[in-house]
């Protein structure tokens, strides 16, 4: 163990400290938190700690998301702080994110004091019962010489297997107490299982035996190592390569092998490859609803196809689909091992780089010939953005446009929920900052979405962030009145919105800001921003008849029914 100047002053520290000199074993460099009475012990140890800066939210949904994004970016867990009650309660839908997406995050929550447990004390909650559905561990710590024990198995089971939240509660009274003799244990490191090579021999043969292979990749544990070496794999064999919901970024779309992403409005041509394909290799993704069209594109059984199913935790094999080859390893020692395998046969498919012009003309901007040409101003995102630029979203069909045609070329590249939670990307866009300063960030989302987690500008100029904001603004929940109009056209109901002068509001935190309704004025204006710092908000004003959505108007949708 590093005997640091944390772990010794832990010999004689309050229970509090003990927690802090924890984390700063862990290498947390970083804590979210919106402040509160019950955990005031903490903040008091935090105060000045050379090791661990303190970022204070607005709002404890936006402090949960900028852990969860945090946890994205590292792959070590996001860390924030809230107190009992409405603060836990605000911070869950973080933890529902993090749960969903497969992000390491630990959320430490005040709690009330051990002696007035039970009683329905002020803003009591069992945290254990009310997180244990959405977090992969939920737990109290009541004694102080414990705490070591606790954060240790906290992180380890955040990043372990199928990474995800944890959720500790802390007694108010028990931060107080002395520490005695305990000490913070060593950092933990996340396991990584080599794959079996009896598994790999059978991968080699299956896919020697396939006429039409199609990998779908992205998820648990994906990293910079899984990236490079996956894609060196599939290169070689010339296998097609999409991805799952929201993972984009997890093959550089300058591969000869990428064949697009999967979700919502992925590429028509794609889909029929899907269906199509007799071997599905799906490396790290869960094939959950939105990657697999509601499990109808690879559905659970899937007849007449092979599935290879690579994922870190083996309670997620065999889970909902039914794996021909089941192989539990973590995602960078798989690619590298499958690329390194070699068992003197010759694999190669021509169709990759079919799969790849599919998508480079389905992606290719083209225009839609409304007033603001929402293609249009991606191409001129495209040509001005940095390669390399984090965007960050939250839900509503606006992402759509994103999604098809942004490229996400660097890792990180895509911060964005594949729990479809709203207010996502202005919080992560802030951590994705704070984490990545080199980086152009760009949060991107649609007038609901935005007024989610807005308040959270406060938080980026309280920092000095350097950040893009681009609001496309219908007035309405655009998404939901997309499926109202499907369902019930004509009848509009609870979806439309009054909405505040964007630009202003940003102007009011200090930021510059430009309001307008063409793709020429939205190219304009991101130039401009682009040569300015600070908060830059472009404030894009659509037509509701648009939806914000690719491909449909409510005319058309009425007109079919």
């Amino acid at each position: 163990m590093r005997k640091t100047a944390a772990y010794l002053a832990a010999m004689t520290a309050s229970a509090a400290e003990l927690l802090v000199a924890c984390l700063a074993e862990q290498e947390c460099s970083r804590v979210f938190t919106v402040p509160g009475e019950s955990f005031l012990p903490v903040l008091d140890a935090l105060h000045g700690h050379p090791a661990i800066e303190t970022v204070t939210c607005r709002q404890e949904g936006g402090a949960a998301f900028m852990a969860c994004a945090d946890g994205a970016v590292t792959g070590r867990p996001g860390v924030a702080f809230v107190t009992r009650g409405p603060g836990a309660t605000n911070a869950s839908i973080g933890v529902h994110v993090a749960f969903q997406d497969s992000q390491p995050l630990i959320l430490f929550v005040g709690d009330v004091a051990r002696g007035m447990r039970g009683r329905e004390g002020f803003q009591e909650i069992d945290f254990p019962a009310f997180f244990a559905p959405v977090a992969k561990w939920a737990t109290r710590i009541d004694e102080a010489e414990r705490i070591p024990e606790f954060v240790a198995r906290a992180y380890a089971t955040a990043i372990s297997g199928r990474p995800g939240p944890v959720v500790l509660a802390l007694p108010e009274d028990m931060l107080s107490d002395p520490a005695g003799e305990a000490a913070p244990r060593p950092y933990v490191h996340r396991p990584a299982q080599a794959p079996c090579p009896d598994a790999l021999t059978a991968l080699r043969a299956m896919l020697a035996d396939a006429a039409a292979p199609v990998a779908i990749v992205g998820g648990a544990g994906w990293d910079t190592k899984a990236r490079t070496y996956f894609q060196m794999f599939a290169e070689r064999l010339g296998v097609p390569v999409a991805t799952a919901f929201r993972r984009q970024d997890a093959i550089a779309p300058s591969s000869p092998v990428y064949a697009g992403n999967l979700g919502y409005g992925p590429n028509p041509k794609l889909v029929e490859r899907i269906k199509a394909a007799d071997l599905i290799l799906a490396v790290g993704a869960r094939l959950g609803e939105a990657t697999t069209d509601g499990y109808t594109l690879v559905t659970p059984d899937h007849p007449g196809q092979l599935l290879v199913h690579v994922h870190p935790d083996p309670n997620e094999l065999n889970r909902v689909y039914r794996a021909d080859l089941a192989i539990c390893s973590d995602m960078a020692e798989f690619a590298e091992s499958a690329l390194m395998w070699d068992d003197g046969s010759i694999i190669s498919f021509d169709c990759g780089a079919e799969a790849h012009r599919e998508w480079l003309e389905w992606a290719t901007p083209g225009s839609d010939g409304t007033k603001l040409d929402l293609a249009a101003c991606l191409a001129a995102a495209r040509a001005k953005l940095p390669a390399d630029a984090v965007i960050c979203n939250g839900a509503g069909n606006f992402s759509g446009w994103w999604h098809r045609y942004w490229p996400y070329a660097g890792w990180p590249s895509q911060l964005a929920p594949t729990s479809g939670a709203m207010g996502y990307g202005l919080p992560a866009a802030i951590a994705a900052k704070l984490r990545l300063p080199e980086r152009c960030v760009v949060a991107v989302a649609g007038d609901g979405d935005f007024l989610m987690n807005g308040q959270e500008l406060a938080t980026a100029a309280q920092y000095g962030l350097d950040l893009i904001v681009i609001v496309i603004d219908n007035g309405s929940y655009g998404t939901i009145r997309m499926h109202q109009e499907r369902e019930f056209p004509g009848r509009v109901s609870a979806t439309d919105l009054a909405n505040p002068d964007f630009a202003a509001l940003a102007r009011a935190f200090g930021g510059w800001a430009a309001r307008f309704e063409t793709a020429d004025q939205f190219a304009a204006a991101l130039d401009e921003a682009l040569g300015r710092t600070g908060i830059r908000m472009l404030h894009c004003v659509s037509d509701i008849e648009r939806l914000n959505a690719a491909g449909t108007t409510v005319t058309a949708l009425r007109a079919r029914r």
